[in-house]
């Protein structure tokens, strides 16, 4: 990928580190310095020119990699650049590689949760020209190094099948572990964790699951005694020899008493006969001596 600027003097090596700053390599003695300004803006257009180039080669709707999203992450990008290849002596670009932590939750072989925070690889783009060359090769074997991890202990963000059948060739990853995310991870992956994964316990069955805690449970077993005067016992009254038969009918009714024997007419007017007068009454028949026997029997 060739640009309008001499990359072979923007960056001097063959590949050029950057970070969040991006900040242009120190250049070659005897060189002309042009305004630093200049150079960072280069550099912006090279990773910005990259990111498109990558985004289209995966068939991806925007690009991944950018100048905005390198300045707004703790991303490292490796940009390799040809210096057999030139236009006019100002050299080409091959192809970069991103990578980044990042914090996971990964499956492990058992299907339990880890949070874990590997190296992630984000973004990897050789131009379709010098693929199959031994670029990526070279790419990648300088982050590894750079970086000091092994393939099996990276993280792949939404590989394509060319990186796969990449990781498959020269490192010989082929056996992933099922995750429910974009990451890939192959075997071997949590053999060696710096600093080792953090497992989450599993998830219960749904039999296990239990209302209260032990200590709650103590708790409810203890009887309050409700306050005064609902703490007084009340007076029960003995029970019948044979209690009554439950209605059939459905709920719970409450239980009635057995019911008092139809009283005669007859008798109940003797016995309010054979009943004292209320002392009011007396009173008005003391008074009143020469009423009516009718008014007196209303009185009574």
């Amino acid at each position: 990928m060739e640009f309008p600027f001499d990359v072979d003097a923007l960056l001097p090596e063959r590949i050029t580190v950057l970070d969040q700053h991006l900040r242009p390599p120190a250049r070659r003695p005897g060189t002309t310095t042009p305004a630093r300004v200049d150079l960072q803006q280069q550099i912006m257009t090279i990773v910005d020119e990259l990111g498109k180039a990558s985004a289209k080669a995966q068939h991806l709707p925007a690009p991944i990699t950018s100048a905005s999203r390198m300045q707004s992450n703790r991303h490292v990008m490796y940009i390799l650049k040809d210096t057999s290849a030139r236009l006019a002596g100002k050299g080409a670009i091959v192809g970069f590689l991103k990578v980044g932590y990042k914090k996971l939750f990964v499956l492990d072989d058992r299907e339990a949760h880890n949070e874990v925070e590997p190296l992630c690889i984000l973004d990897f783009y050789i131009h379709e020209s010098l693929q199959r060359h031994g670029h990526g090769r070279e790419l990648f074997q300088y982050m590894l190094q750079k970086e000091r991890v092994e393939p099996h202990q990276l993280a792949i963000d939404r590989p394509s099948q060319k990186l796969l059948k990449f990781l498959n060739k020269h490192y010989n990853l082929e056996t992933t572990v099922p995750q429910v995310n974009n990451f890939v991870i192959f075997e071997g992956f949590f053999a060696h964790q710096h600093p080792p994964a953090r497992k989450l316990p599993p998830k219960r069955a749904e039999g296990d699951i239990k209302p209260y805690s032990s200590s709650d449970r103590e708790f409810l077993k203890v009887a309050v005694e409700p306050p005064w005067p609902l703490n007084r016992a009340p007076r029960r009254a003995t029970p019948p020899a044979h209690p009554p038969p439950r209605s059939s009918s459905l709920g719970n009714s409450p239980e009635r008493g057995p019911l008092r024997p139809f009283v005669p007419e007859q008798e109940l007017l003797r016995s309010l006969r054979l009943c004292p007068p209320h002392p009011t009454a007396r009173l008005l028949l003391a008074t009143d001596p020469g009423g009516s026997p009718a008014q007196r029997r209303r009185t009574r």
